[in-house]
C-alpha cells in the first residue's frame, strides 16, 4: 500500500474520530439538561461506534492507528519504519486538530478556541497511563484482525467510565482537544502531563506484552508498500488497529513495512 494512501487514511480517520469525540460531547451536553452522566454516556456511545467503524473500514489501508502512541510502539517493534511513523504522527495530529475545527463548525461554535477545562494531577496522569496501557495491550495482543474493531472500541468505551480522565489515551487527540472549550476539552497547559502519562502506559504495555503473549504471536511482520505489484496487493492480508492492527505473517514481496 502506497505511503500517500496510508497517510490519507490516517488523516481522514483521525479527523472523523476527533469530530465524533468533540461533536458528541457538544450534542450530549446540550441535550442532557445539566446531567453530566447523560452527557458522558452520549459522548461514550458515539465515540465507540465511530471508532469501531473507522478501524474496520481503514484498518486494511493504514492499520488504523489514529494514535501517535500506537505508531511509536509499532516503530519500536520494527513493524513500521521510523520515517513512516513520523509521517503518521504528523498526519494524526493535523487530522485530529482539523476534526475539532469541523465539530465546532457543525455546531456553529467559534472555530478556534482554547480550553479552560482543568485536567491535571496525579490521579489524572495515572488514569491516562492505565487507559493507554490497556489500549496497547489490546493492539499487541488481539489474535484475529477482525477482533480489533470491537476490542479497541470496547476498551476505550469502558475506560471512559472507570478512569478519572475519561480515557484520552491518544497524544494527537489530546493536543486537538486543547483547541476546544467544550465538554471534551483540556487546558493546553495540562496537555504535556497527559502525553507523558500516555507514553509511559504505552511502553509499559510493550514490556508486559511478551510476558502475556507468545513470541510468535507478537512477532512484528512487515507488509508491502509503495512499489508493490497488483499481485502483491492482492496477497496482502487485512490489517486493522486503532487507534491499530497487526498483520498476519506472510512473505514480503518487496522492500516493505507493515500497515
Amino acid at each position: 500500500m502506497k505511503l500517500a494512501q496510508r497517510l490519507s487514511a490516517e488523516g481522514i480517520g483521525s479527523l472523523l474520530l476527533a469530530a465524533a469525540v468533540v461533536g458528541s460531547g457538544v450534542m450530549g451536553q446540550r441535550l442532557a439538561g445539566g446531567n453530566v452522566a447523560i452527557a458522558l454516556l452520549a459522548n461514550t456511545g458515539a465515540t465507540v461506534a465511530v471508532l469501531a467503524t473507522l478501524i474496520a473500514l481503514l484498518g486494511p489501508v493504514s492499520g488504523a492507528h489514529f494514535n501517535p502512541a500506537v505508531s511509536l510502539i509499532e516503530a519500536v517493534r520494527n513493524a513500521l519504519p521510523w520515517r513512516d511513523a513520523g509521517a503518521y504522527v504528523l498526519v494524526q495530529v493535523f487530522g485530529c486538530c482539523a476534526g475539532v475545527v469541523l465539530a465546532h463548525a457543525m455546531f456553529a461554535l467559534p472555530w478556534l478556541q482554547s480550553s479552560v477545562h482543568v485536567r491535571t494531577g496525579l490521579s489524572q496522569w495515572l488514569a491516562e497511563a492505565v487507559a493507554t496501557f490497556g489500549l496497547l495491550l489490546v493492539v499487541l495482543g488481539h489474535r484475529r484482525p477482525q477482533d480489533a474493531p470491537w476490542m479497541v472500541a470496547a476498551w476505550i468505551g469502558g475506560a471512559y467510565w472507570f478512569t478519572a480522565s475519561t480515557s484520552f489515551a491518544n497524544p494527537a487527540i489530546t493536543i486537538a482537544r486543547s483547541l476546544s472549550d467544550t465538554f471534551s476539552g483540556i487546558r493546553p497547559v495540562d496537555v504535556p502531563g497527559f502525553i507523558v502519562a500516555q507514553l509511559v502506559g504505552a511502553f509499559l504495555a510493550l514490556l508486559v506484552a511478551p510476558i502475556l503473549f507468545s513470541a510468535s504471536h507478537l512477532k512484528a511482520v512487515p507488509a508491502p508498500v509503495a512499489d508493490a505489484s497488483a499481485d502483491a496487493e492482492k496477497a496482502r492480508p487485512p490489517v486493522s488497529g486503532t487507534h491499530a492492527l497487526r498483520a498476519k505473517p506472510r512473505k514480503a514481496q518487496s522492500s516493505s513495512i507493515r500497515g
